[in-house]
């Protein structure tokens, strides 16, 4: 039996992942911080929850990932713990900058000193690309990174120091780049699960309208239970390399929001408020991905179109909540 630690276990790739490696007869354990209690309704929602061990680790605490990594001996390490929300980079961007980079730091560190067999997973963002140019799409993984947030920034240093330790130390490191993945487990903060929430409420008449910022911007989104199937291939390759992650289709936010609407019978164009406060102070304008190597390399299946998307995504939302 593998043994795989998952930091953000409660989050929703953590959720996702744990499910799927648990299948695959692992040992799954998922680390929490000391310092709040985090809420595993997802891992409830998934019945997995009494199925992994859980264990209070400060992931910018050499002490405690040395000590863990000494008594679990795990065969591979996926962090997917981040401080993940590009628009409140901005807000808390010292916060930001500082757990994403040292998290990895440390936790490569610890891999190199104490447990240098474990394969190390990295969650890398498409948000390291930056405005990339609608020429020069779509994106792949040769691509030099130049971000525009906080966000993006904290995880092209963490991209690149996973990199360097592959490199330099010889560790089985790899990195997922991974653009927009939605569920219903994402939180609420997030566009695509704030427009499902809110066009479900308002067909039920307990919400008014949806406020949004910029709705002009064209991004990947893709389904994220299939995303991270993508995760457990990479770290099951024999040479470990850094992939881009993504549906490979530029969606409009625009063109999202009407059709979730007119999927629940309602006419965005009534209902939709812009707010500037929700505006970012710089955007991506649009941004997508190729996923040729992923789907040659690791044999990895995507089909999954907008449409098809947007009727799985309403589906699993009513799901969730029944």
């Amino acid at each position: 039996m593998k043994k795989a630690i998952i930091s953000g276990v409660s989050g929703q790739d953590g959720s996702y992942l744990a499910a799927l490696l648990l299948k695959n007869d692992y040992s799954v354990i998922g680390l929490l911080p000391h310092d709040r209690s985090s809420d595993l309704f997802r891992l409830e929602y998934l019945n997995i929850k009494s199925k992994i061990i859980f264990r209070n680790v400060n992931l910018v605490n050499e002490s405690d990932v040395r000590k863990l990594l000494i008594e679990l001996e795990p065969d591979e390490f996926y962090n997917l713990a981040a401080n993940s929300s590009v628009g409140l980079s901005f807000k808390q961007p010292l916060l930001t900058f500082d757990f994403n980079t040292r998290s990895v730091l440390t936790i490569l560190e610890s891999i190199r000193l104490v447990s240098p067999k474990t394969r190390f997973y990295q969650a890398s963002s498409s948000e390291m690309f930056g405005n990339v140019g609608r020429a020069s799409l779509p994106i792949r993984e040769s691509f030099l990174f130049h971000p525009v947030s906080p966000y993006g920034i904290s995880k092209a240093s963490a991209h690149w120091l996973t990199v360097n330790y592959r490199e330099a130390y010889r560790l089985n490191t790899c990195c997922g780049i991974l653009f927009n993945h939605e569920s219903a487990l994402r939180p609420p903060n997030f566009v695509i699960k704030k427009v499902i929430q809110t066009a479900i409420q308002i067909k039920n008449g307990e919400e008014n309208s949806l406020e949004l910022g910029n709705i002009d911007v064209i991004r990947d989104w893709g389904y994220a239970p299939l995303y991270v199937e993508a995760m457990w291939r990479m770290m099951q390759q024999e040479k470990m390399e850094d992939y881009l992650i993504c549906s490979g289709n530029p969606i409009g936010l625009k063109s999202f929001v009407h059709k979730i609407f007119a999927y629940l019978g309602l006419d965005a164009a009534k209902y939709l408020v812009t707010n500037n406060s929700l505006l970012r102070s710089l955007d991506l304008d649009i941004i997508y991905g190729e996923n040729k190597k992923a789907k040659e390399k690791l044999n990895w299946s995507y089909n999954l179109d907008e449409d098809k998307l947007i009727d799985q995504l309403i589906k699993d939302e009513f799901d969730f909540n029944n």
